[in-house]
Order: C-alpha cells, then sequence, then structure tokens
C-alpha cells in the first residue's frame, strides 16, 4: 500500500460497476469499504481487492436504510480512517411497463435508486464537512438524462439524481468548500442486473447496444474521483449522442423510442421465470452465489470506450 493511499466507500460494490472499481481501486493500494446487501458477493469482492493489493473491509448495508448507512460510515471510519472518496453506485430496477409496476415496488426502486445517493452523500458529507475536504462521485446514467420505456422507476430515480447533484454542487459552491462532487453517466453496461433484476417481460431483458463492460465505466469513475471539478463526465459516445440528442431532438426520439424500446430492451429468448429477484432481498445474499461484475453479454461488450 502506498503514502498516497485512501479511504474510499464503494456503495454497490458486490457487482457490476461497482465490483469493477473496487478492483481498480485494490490495484491502487487504497483502502475500500465495500457496501452492498449481498454477503456473497461481497465477500467474494473483498477477497479480489486484497489480492489486488488494496485492504477490504465488507459492510452488509441497505442502502435504503439511513441509519443503517450512519452506521456503515462511523465504522468505516473507525476501522479504515477518515473517508477521502464516497463513491455511489447502488441500485435497483424494475423492468416492466409503468401500470403493472405496484406502488410499493416503484417506491423500493426509488429508496434504493435515488434516497440510496441520498443517504450515501449525506453520511459523506457529515465526516468530510469538518475537514473541508473529500470527493462524492455519483454514477448516474443517461437515462437520467433520456427516458426509455420500461423503466419508469429507474429513470425517475436518475433524473431526480441529477436535480440532487446539481443542487447540492451549488450549494457546496457558494460555501467555498473545498468538498467535491462530480458525477459520472454511464451508458448501457454490461452487469448482472439483467439476470436478477424483477422483470416482467415476455423475453429475457437486456441492455440496450452498444454495451460496455462494467471496467469501461470503472475507468470513468476513476478518472473522476482523479479530477473531481469537473461537474460530469460522460461514458461512452452512446451516452454523449442521447443525453445531446434529447436536448435538441426529444420529441423525435419519444417516436423513436416508442417504436424501437420495447424490442430493443429484450433478446429472442423467453425469460427465465424462475430468475433471482433482488428487489427485496440480495441475489448474491447468504444463500445466493456471488454473480461477479460482468452479466451475460460479454460476447457483446466493448472493453473500450469514450471518457468525456
Amino acid at each position: 500500500m502506498t503514502s498516497s493511499a485512501r479511504t474510499v466507500v464503494v456503495t454497490g460494490a458486490s457487482g457490476g460497476i461497482g465490483r469493477a472499481t473496487v478492483r481498480e481501486l485494490g490495484r491502487r493500494g487504497d483502502r475500500v469499504a465495500l457496501l452492498a446487501r449481498g454477503e456473497s458477493g461481497l465477500a467474494a469482492a473483498a477477497h479480489e481487492v486484497e489480492a489486488a493489493g488494496g485492504v477490504a473491509l465488507a459492510v452488509p448495508v441497505d442502502m435504503a436504510d439511513h441509519a443503517a448507512v450512519e452506521a456503515a460510515a462511523d465504522r468505516v471510519e473507525g476501522e479504515l480512517g477518515p473517508i477521502d472518496v464516497w463513491v455511489n453506485v447502488a441500485f435497483t430496477s424494475v423492468f416492466a411497463r409503468f401500470e403493472d409496476i405496484e406502488p410499493d415496488e416503484f417506491r423500493r426502486v426509488t429508496d434504493v435508486t435515488y434516497h440510496g445517493y441520498v443517504n450515501g452523500t449525506r453520511a459523506a458529507l457529515r465526516r468530510m464537512r469538518p475537514r473541508d475536504r473529500g470527493v462524492i462521485v455519483q454514477v448516474g446514467s443517461a437515462l437520467g438524462h433520456r427516458g426509455i420505456p420500461l423503466q419508469s422507476a429507474y429513470c425517475g430515480a436518475k433524473h431526480a439524481l441529477e436535480g440532487f447533484h446539481e443542487s447540492l454542487r451549488t450549494e457546496l459552491m457558494h460555501e467555498g468548500s473545498r468538498i467535491k462532487v462530480t458525477i459520472v453517466e454511464m451508458p448501457a453496461v454490461n452487469t448482472p442486473q439483467f439476470s436478477w433484476v424483477l422483470s416482467r417481460l415476455p423475453r429475457q431483458a437486456q441492455p440496450v447496444p452498444p454495451i460496455y463492460q462494467p471496467e469501461v465505466a470503472a475507468r470513468g469513475v476513476l478518472r473522476a474521483i482523479d479530477h473531481p471539478n469537473r461537474r460530469a463526465r460522460w461514458v461512452g459516445l452512446s451516452t454523449a449522442g442521447t443525453i445531446v440528442a434529447n436536448r435538441f431532438a426529444g420529441g423525435l426520439l419519444d417516436r423513436y423510442l416508442a417504436r424501437t424500446g420495447f424490442s430493443s430492451q429484450q433478446t429472442s429468448e423467453p425469460r427465465d421465470p424462475d430468475q433471482p429477484t433482488n428487489l427485496w432481498k440480495p441475489a448474491d445474499g447468504r444463500e445466493g452465489h456471488d454473480f461477479g461484475a460482468h452479466g451475460a453479454f460479454d460476447d457483446r461488450a466493448h472493453g473500450r470506450g469514450f471518457i468525456g
């Protein structure tokens, strides 16, 4: 571990983008706190961090529970030292038409995917503010700028994150705070979510091409950590294209997605009715298994991509 090693908290660290990010942090020799619900995934992620040369602390926590998040932050500082960086990644979703999503399911997606970020940010700020230093990275999405069909709860939460990020950033700037807050907008990524998110689609859910590997997303997160003065970064040309196109031709995109958005989010294979669901309990929990960083689309995912 180098003398410049930092204490970094990553939520949603047991799979997908969070999992790929903690591996990279481990290679840097950082002290990495891994927050997620899935104990099997957390244990495997912690092993990868330590094998890479970092120090790992696995903390099982539901990010929707603000008291549990505060307790987790206390544990991190007690065992790893003052938090230098906090990265919010944790989320959940439902693949279904809006009218097919139950009210409690919609609320749960919002609580994890939006309020989880709010809870994490609050916990980080309470500890960073007395020191007047630190970096908070929000992992956003192109879908926080452009809603698509079949993901109304997730898109709504990611849109809310954009407003929250801008509001908080301007407050910190007004105060002259040295705490930096930035956001990384992600494209479609080959993560395990498509094998464990609650789905009511007739066919297997898939990311909308082009698809990128989690390691590309992780490089975007590390770029944001290292250069946090920028208000936002875009990963993948598809992200840039989606955000810009929606600004200037949102109505055209409405019509295009109405025609293509249903089929492009499903493979030709029928959905497995027995696939795990992580909305209420983790698919990689104590009784589950480790899903890792990658989903089922390695043969179609790009290992390199634009980071702006």
